[in-house]
């Protein structure tokens, strides 16, 4: 009985591996979560990229796999989406961010200006994440063509 329930679930993950293999749904793949990965607010990327990958029927593993490899990325953007964000909406983020002044101020005046913060840089990396899929999964296509493994998936696609 635990030798069929342990050969079921090695079906089921080895599915779950191959699950959206083919060359261009990988690349795919691999560039959402790798963009999904730089999302300025840290914390969410996991959960989108879980949600976008069980929605979308992605290969979970591997957008999880991009998104991680991503975190040294977001941390490095987190201040260049701020500055995007702030002059995309004519708002000086930085400076009015002065946490010291922050700290003493009411929670919801804290909130409202981490917040106004925070809604400029993902609209600044939305603005930035869109093309960066587009061009990464045409970049990605030929180079998972060549992958054996993947090429064999190519009737999927």
């Amino acid at each position: 009985m635990i030798s069929k329930s342990i050969a079921a679930l090695k079906q089921k993950t080895a599915l779950w591996l191959r699950q959206g293999i083919a060359p261009r749904r990988l690349a795919l793949t691999l560039a959402l979560g790798f963009a999904i990965g730089c999302i300025p607010v840290v914390g969410i990327p996991t959960l989108v990229c879980a949600a976008l990958a069980l929605g979308l029927r992605l290969n979970l593993p591997a957008i999880q796999a991009a998104n991680y490899a991503a975190m040294p990325f977001q941390v490095a953007l987190i201040y260049p989406f701020m500055r995007l964000g702030g002059w995309l909406f004519s708002a000086a983020p930085t400076q009015n961010l002065n946490a010291r002044a922050l700290l003493h101020s009411s929670p919801m005046v804290m909130l409202s200006q981490v917040g106004n913060v925070a809604g400029h840089a993902l609209m600044a990396w939305l603005l930035i994440a869109v093309p960066s899929v587009l061009l990464l999964t045409l970049t990605l296509t030929p180079v998972l063509r060549r992958v054996p493994a993947v090429a064999a998936a190519e009737g999927a696609d």
